[in-house]
């Protein structure tokens, strides 16, 4: 038997020559010798059962740990759900959408759907279902329903009354499929009705998985049961059904939703807990078995076998300390398995103390830290580069500025008593370049003059970032100590820099310099800045500096005005082909430009910027500007154009005229009437159950030729149109008449708790706050 020992222990790589072991296996040998009788019989005969009450009860509080996290796991579920259903993607803008010619909107919503799957490991697939006319799926990609029994499918699923729910469903497009575990939300999520849904169907391996850690042993069985006692997920190593149900039966008449009993089963006693854990929907109920021999047999074996050592004598008690040693042994043998690869534990001198070993491994060790140390000391920079986009997009606006500090410190800013600044680095005369490989890869372009800068950057300022907009742009972002004057540094900087993007790239640079800041809070203002500032820039292509700082200490603070609400004014005209109209509001929108005080330079882009939302409204209504313009490149034949008078004569008989021309011959004109006779049926009818459906059955056409139609010719969506008449209706009615609020809501075609909730989410108010208001004034 002793041979058998050794032969395991040198397995295990523990030899006799180890210093430790000797000496713990001797110290043991003699305190096992004496004692073990007394102790052995005093664990077996009383020790067994409190400890079975204690280990039962440690079971039980294990349990509802493990029950809460997975509670705490499909709550975070439902919120991802919620937060997907009430984002603005989906809400009811989707009906007016072409699946087939908008695939750049197509290829979004597969995309969101993509991020949503992985988002949770619970999650196996994600599906968006529209109950449109002709029922739409992305699962993720896009799919017409054709199927009958697939659209009574989803169907019933969207004319749920609760806009999120679990379920177990078939799915009839799979033969003989099983029922699958859903959760379901209604979108939009913001209002009703819902006119599609967003489904998640479960991992139904990870979710066994999951429920496997009820049972903290291999054997036992849990048991995951709804609202209606039917069972969701089982997780049963009996692999015995009529185990599974007597479980559920038994714990179902203990008449509690929570508890714990025992149960005998194939003459194998079983611990049973269970409790119930709130979802939305109902409660559910999950029920955890383990046998007590799983829990108390180790104490059990360890009683016996002392006694029985105890009383075999010395021999036995020999071998029960060697046992002990090596227990004891084990961790360190462990530590050393840890500080010591394969190949050199085999060589291992055991005479050596193990903790001179660990000691030498514990320096490798600590060199590799510091090794790895310096590695991300080398990501510092993208870190912080990330972290400044992050504040330019506004996603950290939320943050104060005591929180934005301490995460920029965390990064390795020093910000004690310092001053912020931006620098905005513009490569021009690309397609002037002589090195013509330039004209094909703006991320090399842009990648080499951010190592020019990087490089050149070090002498000059302590404290930078270099952020990198891949667009041939490069911002500096410069931490200095405060009150310091940096004009000569900046200056001295910019020169350098632009004459070596000049001898290096042969390109032309033209740098912005901000204002300077004290608060982190205002850094996102530099970034606004610097691109507002860029417009300074002549149109000639050679190196120039835009320094801010100077404009406002010569009082010329840079504002810019641009007049939207009359660029929305032409749109509208265009529109609605109005070409004289939307001549006198182009001549308005010049005169705007001007009399804003913005100079005669910036007027160009401003027209720019018309331009380029006309285009939109083109590509917008159907029309491609190839079609429309025969191929020429409009932008660079407006930039030639210097004379304002003469921009507005081009943009009318080489933009408007054709457009409105191609427009018209394309624009159904028995479409114009159905909108108007259906606008004179809504306002007969608001005060009725007013349909898209029914509107069109009125015209004789489709819901979804209307919907869109309406969109198009009224640029408002059918059910904006109807709630917008009916506020006003409302409005009229509370200030005008002494009508109680139910009588009005009914005469505007609501439901009285709607009626005060769309009142509040469309004025702000509740309709008796709005009539208050009223008479007070």
């Amino acid at each position: 038997m002793l041979r058998k020992i050794k032969l395991l222990n040198s397995k295990k790589g523990i030899s006799w020559r180890s210093r430790y072991f000797r000496g713990n296996f001797i110290l043991i040998l003699f305190i096992a010798s004496f004692p073990g009788i007394i102790s052995g019989f005093c664990l077996y005969w009383f020790g067994i059962n409190q400890v079975e009450k204690e280990l039962t009860k440690a079971h039980e509080d294990q349990i509802v740990d493990r029950a809460n996290n997975i509670a705490d796991q499909l709550e975070d579920l439902e919120i991802l759900m919620s937060h997907w259903a009430f984002d603005p993607r989906f809400d009811y803008s989707l009906m007016d959408i072409n699946f087939v010619k908008d695939f750049l909107e197509t290829r979004d919503i597969s995309k969101k759907l993509l991020i949503l799957q992985g988002s949770n490991p619970l999650i196996d697939k994600v599906e968006l279902y529209l109950d449109l006319d002709q029922p739409l799926l992305f699962n993720p990609n896009y799919n017409v329903i054709q199927d009958q029994k697939e659209k009574r499918y989803y169907h019933s699923i969207v004319e749920t009354k609760q806009s999120i729910q679990w379920n177990r469903l078939h799915k009839p497009s799979v033969k003989n499929s099983r029922q699958q575990l859903t959760l379901s939300h209604h979108i939009p999520g913001v209002s009703s009705p819902a006119f599609g849904t967003i489904i998640l169907t479960i991992d139904q391996h990870k979710l066994l998985q999951l429920l496997e850690t009820l049972t903290p042993y291999n054997e036992g069985v849990t048991i995951l049961l709804d609202e209606d006692h039917e069972i969701l997920a089982s997780s049963n190593t009996n692999e015995s059904s009529d185990f599974v149900h007597n479980i559920k039966n038994t714990a179902l008449k203990q008449g509690s939703k929570k508890g714990s009993f025992s149960l005998e089963w194939e003459k194998e006693k079983y611990s049973v807990s269970f409790g119930t854990m709130k979802r939305i929907g109902g409660e559910w109920q999950y029920i955890s078995a383990a046998p007590i021999s799983s829990i108390t047999s180790p104490i059990v074996f360890i009683s016996k076998l002392i006694l029985v050592i105890s009383f075999s004598g010395l021999i036995l008690a020999i071998i029960m300390t060697w046992f002990a040693s090596i227990r004891i042994y084990n961790p360190l043998q462990r530590l050393m398995t840890v500080f010591t690869v394969d190949e050199q534990a085999a060589g291992i001198d055991r005479s050596q103390d193990e903790f001179d070993i660990i000691k030498e491994n514990w320096i490798k060790v600590t060199t590799e830290s510091e090794k790895l140390q310096q590695r991300l000391s080398a990501q510092i920079p993208q870190l912080k580069q990330s972290f400044l986009l992050q504040l330019r997009n506004g996603y950290l606006y939320d943050y104060s500025e005591q929180e934005l500090r301490t995460r920029m410190e965390n990064y390795g800013w020093d910000l004690h008593e310092q001053q912020y600044l931006l620098l905005d680095v513009q490569l021009t005369g690309i397609y002037q370049s002589e090195i013509k490989e330039l004209e094909k890869d703006d991320s090399l372009i842009t990648f080499t003059a951010v190592n020019i800068i990087e490089e050149y950057v070090k002498d000059y300022f302590e404290q930078s970032t270099i952020v990198n907009y891949h667009n041939r742009s490069v911002g500096v972002f410069i931490v200095a100590p405060l009150h310091t004057k940096l004009n000569k540094q900046l200056m001295d900087f910019s020169k350098g820099v632009t004459s070596m993007i000049n001898d290096i790239l042969k390109l032309n640079v033209t740098i912005t310099i901000s204002e300077t800041i004290d608060q982190v809070k205002k850094i996102p203002s530099l970034f606004e800045n610097v691109t507002m500032g860029r417009q300074y820039r002549s149109f000639e292509n050679s190196n120039q500096l835009i320094n801010l700082q100077d404009f406002n200490k010569n009082g010329k603070r840079f504002k810019v005005v641009y007049p939207f609400e009359t660029e929305r004014e032409v749109i509208q005209a265009v529109r609605r082909g109005e070409i004289e109209e939307t001549e006198r509001l182009i001549r308005k929108f010049l005169n705007e430009l001007k009399e804003n005080g913005i100079q005669e330079i910036n007027i160009q882009p401003g027209m720019l910027q018309l331009f380029s939302t006309i285009q939109h409204e083109i590509l917008h209504s159907g029309i491609h500007p190839n079609e429309l313009f025969e191929g020429r490149n409009m932008f660079d034949e407006l930039s030639e154009i210097r004379e304002p008078e003469w921009m507005v004569k081009w943009i009318i008989d080489e933009v408007i005229a054709p457009y409105i021309q191609l427009l018209e011959g394309q624009l159904d004109i028995e479409m114009k009437r159905y909108i108007e006779k259906v606008v004179d049926y809504i306002h007969e009818n608001y005060r009725e159950d007013i349909s898209l459906e029914s509107c069109a059955d009125v015209v004789g056409t489709t819901p979804y030729t209307l919907s869109r139609s309406f969109k198009k010719i009224l640029n408002i969506n059918f059910i904006d149109y109807v709630t917008e008449l009916r506020m006003n209706k409302a409005k009229e009615l509370l200030i005008n008449t002494n009508m109680k609020i139910n009588d009005i809501s009914e005469c505007v075609g609501y439901r009285h708790s709607y009626f005060n909730r769309i009142f509040k989410k469309q004025v702000g108010v509740t309709p008796s706050q709005f009539r208050k208001m009223k008479a007070a004034k």
